[in-house]
């Protein structure tokens, strides 16, 4: 049981959601007062992707410059978790050479560009996804070797920016282990449980019981189910001694066919953290337990 939680909220995330809701936060000044809402409600930490006027999801580090000058210049304290995800994405063609053509959404980048907008930035914590995945049932992958995530820790470690390692599944947690091991995180080591995801672990009591019991006891995690599963995944992190996400990223909705806002779903997840008994955590309390570096 954990009794003092860190809430996260992961405002937009990059997946085809913008045509599913209409008042998805999109545009940088969207997506910072969103963050700055939900911070309000209750969330130490923001995870924050950012999007074309579009919808679509970018990698534009004037977008990121702009969502973090506006969070930094608000009254509203808050912790900056930036996404490094984008650039990992290998379409396999569908002809006899699978690789010649690929398949038009590969976004294929060096590890090291991967973070461009986190070495020009410094936010507090950024992710680190600790392995390739089967990403949905289309050729897509999502590829992080382990010489790509060496070399991003290594990065990372240099900068003073704590990363906030993905596990999709249970030989992730195996590999951001490694990286422990050899000394290429700092203490006290970040881990995210994520859930749900094809094909990845399920959200499910077993997954997150099996993952979680991987981490080392110095070590400090997140867990979180997408869709229907938030909430549910919730109260199973805490249980199990975890902190927890919810946000718009990862679920669209409040209730049944009620939209949400990520401040709506950040104000009940810390419902249901109080209903259990537990303290919701401010983001100063967050960084003195996670001892992450304030570059701004």
């Amino acid at each position: 049981m954990n009794n003092d939680v860190i809430i996260t909220c992961a405002i937009t995330g990059s997946g085809d959601t913008a045509s599913k809701h209409p008042n998805l936060p999109k545009t940088p000044i969207e997506i910072a007062n969103s963050a700055i809402d939900a911070a309000k409600a209750g969330a130490a930490i923001v995870h924050l992707h950012v999007r074309e006027p579009d919808g679509k999801p970018s990698r534009n580090i004037e977008y990121y410059r702009e969502v973090a000058n506006r969070i930094r210049s608000s009254d509203t304290d808050m912790v900056i978790n930036f996404t490094t995800g984008m650039g990992g994405d290998l379409d396999i063609g569908e002809g006899k050479n699978p690789l010649d053509p690929v398949g038009v959404n590969t976004d294929l980048l060096h590890a090291l560009d991967r973070l461009e907008h986190i070495e020009e930035l410094l936010p507090e914590i950024c992710t680190l996804d600790c392995g390739s995945l089967n990403f949905g049932d289309s050729n897509l992958l999502f590829v992080h070797t382990p010489s790509q995530l060496r070399m991003a820790a290594k990065k990372m470690k240099d900068l003073d920016v704590k990363p906030e390692m993905e596990a999709f599944e249970m030989g992730h947690l195996w590999f951001a282990n490694q990286l422990c091991k050899e000394g290429l995180i700092n203490d006290p080591p970040l881990y995210q449980i994520c859930l749900g995801i094809p094909w990845g672990a399920p959200a499910n009591t077993n997954s997150m019981k099996s993952m979680s019991n991987m981490i080392p006891k110095e070590g400090i995690w997140t867990g979180f189910g997408i869709g229907k599963m938030q909430m549910p995944m919730v109260a199973q992190s805490i249980i199990l001694g975890g902190n927890v996400r919810v946000g718009l990223e990862d679920n669209l909705y409040l209730n049944k066919g009620e939209l949400a806002t990520n401040a709506q779903l950040v104000e009940k997840a810390v419902r249901i953290t109080e209903d259990i008994g537990s303290k919701v955590m401010t983001a100063e309390e967050t960084r003195k337990k996670l001892n992450l570096k304030k570059h701004f």
